[in-house]
């Protein structure tokens, strides 16, 4: 895939194994085509010893099939292909050609998992993302009102019951934020329970006051 390298600029992300994903960014385009504070959090949450311990023998991500929301660069996803899992990153048609040159540019430290790209508008089937997936992942997924009720029909659908949701979000106060964010947390409370993940849970060193981790499961 041919790609115009004056299109991008790169973020740098290393993992604590000391590899470095290279993911490329869009000076041109809509909130997708860059790497938000939030999906960085979320990608270093993913390699905390809770969930990654190689010296203990500690992989939960091994095998276990993840799907990704709202993908924009892929970053999230793809530190969880490296860490072993088999990810399909989603989103619009429009970020397709990011998400796919990414994961080409850093296939090589996918040599445990696997990762794809699909297209996936909230709120429309998700019958090929099935059956559920172990863990859903979305990193600040929450800021256009007229998505929430499409975003919580995805979350619906495509979770079963031994489904983890983990949401990374960066909690903003301007604007219709606030709004937002509460009318999503209201619809989401009908169907799922929400736990908040601690600071000190988190990587000590990628974490923020304003940046929030949430393990979302389906009310029984």
């Amino acid at each position: 895939m041919a790609s115009n390298a004056s299109e991008y600029f790169v973020r740098e992300i290393e993992n604590n194994d000391g590899c470095t994903l290279k993911v490329k960014q869009c000076y041109v385009g809509d909130v997708g085509c860059v790497v938000w504070d939030a999906a960085i959090v979320l990608a270093k949450y993913l390699e905390t010893k809770q969930f990654y311990d190689p010296p203990s023998g500690v992989n939960v991500w091994s095998g276990r099939r993840v799907v990704e929301l709202g993908a924009g660069t892929g970053v999230v996803g793809l530190m969880a292909a490296t860490l072993g899992a088999q990810v399909i990153v989603t989103d619009l048609e429009e970020l397709q050609k990011l998400l796919k040159v990414n994961i080409k540019d850093n296939q090589a430290l996918v040599s445990r998992g696997s990762i794809t790209a699909k297209v996936l508008k909230w709120g429309e089937d998700v019958s090929e993302f099935l059956p559920p997936p172990h863990y859903v992942l979305m990193a600040d997924c929450i800021y256009y009102e007229q998505s929430i009720v499409p975003l919580v029909e995805s979350l619906k659908l495509l979770s079963g019951p031994e489904t983890c949701i983990i949401c990374c979000y960066e909690k903003r106060t301007e604007g219709v934020n606030p709004e937002v964010e509460r009318k999503f947390f209201e619809l989401l409370q009908q169907t799922f329970i929400c736990e908040k993940i601690p600071s000190d849970k988190q990587d000590p060193e990628f974490s923020s006051p304003d940046i929030h981790i949430l393990h979302i499961c389906k009310k029984c």
